[in-house]
């Protein structure tokens, strides 16, 4: 991995982001059970409650993504989920550098239009400056399924290949939604941990 602070010592993690996705919530999925397992190793979390997630506005979750985000260090991980993985590079993108995070973990992630979802297609209207963002974030991994209804493989397969990330396929997983029974993700945690 591209390592901007390669002979600063690595702290662990210390706090958490989670940012759900569109026509979620912070209590949908599996984002209640990472919230409790994280907490439970004394790691803050703080999962981002997005604004009308079942009719996005960009400007509004960017808005609340950067509140949430705040400035990020070595010590701070984000957990993006879905349409919420292009909110958070988003948000990434306008930090004014030099800036730092130490992990990154996109679950069914994707930066272009869905033909799936096609009522996205304006929020996705604009593509993001992965490349440059990637420059900036110690541990990158974009997680995926094989079995995804919304997000193509290749769109995942993409966006780890221009973040230069670790891709990880979960045979079955769907979108990765409890209705696909993922109601707990015990490899994110451990991703989290090896940050």
């Amino acid at each position: 991995m591209n390592d901007p602070a390669s002979n600063v010592p690595v702290r662990p993690v210390q706090r958490v982001v989670i940012v759900h996705g569109y026509q979620s919530s912070p209590d949908a999925n599996w984002f209640p059970w990472l919230q409790s397992a994280l907490e439970a190793e004394d790691i803050g979390v703080t999962v981002v409650p997005l604004p009308d997630p079942d009719d996005p506005g960009k400007a509004a979750w960017e808005d609340a993504v950067s509140t949430a985000l705040g400035v990020p260090d070595a010590t701070t991980v984000v957990v993006a989920h879905s349409l919420g993985v292009v909110t958070v590079l988003r948000v990434l993108e306008t930090l004014p550098e030099p800036w730092e995070l130490g992990g990154l973990v996109l679950v069914a992630g994707f930066t272009e239009p869905l033909e799936a979802l096609p009522e996205l297609n304006g929020f996705l209207a604009t593509d993001v400056a992965v490349e440059r963002v990637a420059t900036s974030i110690r541990e990158r991994t974009v997680l995926r399924s094989d079995t995804d209804p919304f997000v193509p493989p290749e769109a995942s397969d993409d966006l780890a290949r221009r973040l230069r990330a670790r891709l990880q396929v979960y045979p079955g997983a769907g979108h990765f939604m409890a209705e696909d029974g993922v109601t707990r993700l015990p490899a994110l945690l451990d991703l989290i941990r090896s940050t």
